[in-house]
């Protein structure tokens, strides 16, 4: 829909303008302007001039706990694109920041768990619980720099290992207990931890799944590995002969005690996240503390609009950048509300009804979810009492225009659909929510403040209203600090700035739009080139998604040897369904329809599961590796896909058809 035509769902009201933070930040920084910044826009213009100001004007704003002058912004010697180097007179430390919660009695953490009860942790029996454990990691010889790592579920023992090991200034990383051991040591091998926090299982969809075997490879295998703190979740015991000292986590939290903080340099690593590792080794991606700190509290409390006393609900798992983006709600005094378990056991409104139980202000989703919820026929607006909720969150993948409409039909008129869209890469968004704003169908209310993002074409070139490569043409203090592991840079480099050298290159495709809204199409690295024209997935799976009998589907534009290209569609159809010549025609008119001729598929191909990354993301590039005749433990590593049994039968069709197209030439 052009971009002066797109359909708006939701205005907020004049009233819910003037009570966000965001309106009371613009109003707060207007009274000490000289140059007039009295809307969006013009905020957002200054935000990403260099030396402008911006960052640590937020630092105030936001009452930031730190020793030092904000007054110079980077060490000019620090590289360009990077989180090294900014405000190098300034130390701070990410878990003080976000254990400043004022009511001590009032809960900071509620875990709601499959099987479990609910509990809630309040504000001095968390900063209790993370003082305990800080004070066993000096006790262990533990010093800023080295590693703690989790292999956890969303768990509270989850949140208080990340504090604790911030509080230290300790590097902390963490893999969610469904990935298995290689996939696990792939991650730890390179970053070495002396301290593992490992859940002894966990239980989704109705069982539970033991991980001690795991837990116990992982002793053995860990070069440096000094000690292993068990979090019991199925067993009664953590005496498990392991070959490294066992310490159960009930004996750390016996006797509480209050936090000490180091106050560390702003640039000083924070935690090691990881690249999806589907199609190579993960890279370990080092983000700092202070660049963490300050963007994570300027995406909840500006663009996100959450504030003191709210319940920030966002499922998640531990893998996904996105958990550790909920846990910084504390930051903002909100209570963050975890689950650990399946979002559609024993029913398919799960989640909404956690949402429900727990009075959410904000609830934040997959994409995929919000699909699911609308196949399913759900109305969690009239099912679930959700009063309490002013926003619903998605994020991880497109959501066709459908599902949004389908929000304000089944969940609420009145409530705010923000979609925040960024990466690992930066630990953030680039494009989301802005509370002042209106919600157009499909698409990102604004480029966020201090994110320069452009749109551009093969020469460099920004437009609005056209789809272009996400670049970002300004620096971010939560950009990397480096890649752990590449002590020249190159990894680095290559990741960002092999397309635009300079520039960063995130690998995405996107439109701004004339107004300053963003769309976001899916994966530039996955692109499709029909016959030099370039084609976004993202409008095939849109209307796909609009077929009832297709549960899931993948689309994949591989080229072949001998200047052939193959452009198939996978699909998994809903229990009963069978694939014939009428459902492959309607799913051919209905793409025809939504999006082009050109989008139309050369074959619509039943598959026996569509894989996807641990976090829910198709795996396009990994599967056009395998059609292309990739051998599979180059093409994909099968230990973070979530169905890895399918994959050798998309070998075996890209073998067929390999073969196809040679004895037809």
């Amino acid at each position: 829909m052009p971009a002066d035509r797109a359909e708006i769902l939701w205005t907020p009201s004049d009233e819910r303008r003037a009570a966000s933070t965001l309106a009371r930040y613009l109003g707060w920084l207007s009274g000490r302007m000289t140059e007039p910044i009295d809307d969006y826009p013009s905020l957002w213009d200054w935000s990403v001039r260099p030396g402008s100001g911006f960052w640590a004007s937020l630092a105030e704003f936001l009452d930031i706990a730190a020793d030092g002058d904000w007054s110079t912004e980077r060490d000019p010697a620090a590289s360009a694109f990077s989180g090294a180097g900014w405000f190098p007179d300034v130390r701070l430390n990410y878990a003080e920041q976000a254990l400043r919660g004022a009511d001590a009695d009032g809960p900071a953490l509620i875990q709601v768990s499959e099987g479990r009860p609910t509990v809630t942790v309040s504000w001095s029996e968390l900063r209790g619980q993370v003082g305990a454990f800080t004070a066993r990691l000096r006790e262990w010889g533990v010093e800023p720099g080295d590693r703690v790592a989790g292999y956890l579920p969303s768990v509270t023992e989850a949140v208080v290992a990340l504090l604790g090991s911030a509080a230290v200034g300790a590097v902390w990383t963490c893999c969610a207990p469904d990935y298995g051991t290689d996939a696990v040591l792939d991650r730890l091998t390179q970053v070495r931890p002396r301290v593992l926090v490992a859940a002894d299982g966990y239980r989704f969809g109705g069982r539970d799944n033991d991980r001690v075997g795991q837990i116990r490879q992982l002793a053995q295998r860990l070069p440096g590995l000094e000690r292993i703190v068990v979090v019991p979740r199925i067993h009664d015991t953590v005496d498990h002969d392991l070959p490294v000292p066992v310490t159960a986590w009930d004996e750390i939290l016996a006797q509480p005690v209050e936090p000490a903080f180091a106050r560390l340099p702003f640039d000083h690593p924070l935690w090691i996240l990881y690249s999806s590792g589907t199609s190579g080794p993960p890279k370990g991606i080092v983000h700092s503390q202070g660049g963490i700190v300050l963007e994570h509290a300027k995406w909840l409390a500006l663009h996100a609009d959450v504030r003191a006393g709210d319940r920030f609900f966002w499922f998640s798992s531990t893998a996904w950048v996105v958990w550790n983006a909920a846990v910084a709600a504390l930051m903002v005094d909100a209570t963050v509300v975890l689950y650990d378990g399946s979002p559609n056991r024993p029913n398919p409104d799960r989640l909404w009804e956690i949402a429900a139980e727990t009075r959410a202000t904000q609830f934040g989703t997959g994409a995929g979810y919000l699909t699911a919820s609308r196949q399913a026929g759900l109305f969690p607006g009239r099912d679930h009492d959700l009063g309490a909720l002013r926003s619903i969150l998605y994020s991880g993948s497109v959501l066709p225009v459908d599902g949004w409409r389908w929000v304000y039909e089944a969940v609420e008129a009145d409530i705010w659909l923000d979609a925040p869209s960024g990466g690992t890469d930066v630990g953030t968004s680039y494009v989301g929510g802005n509370p002042l704003a209106p919600v157009h169908a499909g698409e990102m209310q604004c480029r966020l403040l201090g994110a320069r993002v452009e749109s551009w074409d093969e020469q460099g070139r920004h437009a609005t209203d056209r789809v272009g490569e996400l670049v970002v043409t300004a620096p971010m203090p939560s950009m990397p600090v480096r890649f752990w592991n590449d002590p020249d840079g190159h990894r680095f480099r290559e990741a960002y700035f092999d397309v635009y050298p300079g520039v960063w290159r995130h690998g995405d495709w996107i439109t701004i739009t004339s107004r300053g809204t963003a769309v976001v199409h899916g994966r530039s690295d996955s692109t499709l080139n029909r016959h030099g024209v370039r084609l976004g997935s993202a409008d095939i799976y849109a209307a796909v998604d609009r077929i009832p009998e297709v549960a899931d589907s993948l689309v994949i534009g591989a080229e072949l040897d001998g200047g052939g290209y193959w452009m198939p569609l996978f699909v998994a159809l809903v229990d009963g369904i069978e694939l014939d010549d009428e459902l492959r025609a309607r799913i051919a008119e209905e793409i025809r329809r939504c999006a082009s001729a050109r989008h139309v598929p050369d074959e619509i191909l039943l598959a026996p599961g569509i894989p996807r990354t641990l976090t829910g993301k198709r795996l396009e590039v990994p599967v056009k590796r395998l059609l292309q005749g990739v051998p599979r433990d180059h093409a994909v590593n099968a230990g973070v896909v979530d169905r890895p049994e399918v994959l050798a039968w998309f070998s075996e069709v890209g073998a067929r058809h390999r073969k196809a197209t040679t004895c037809a030439s």
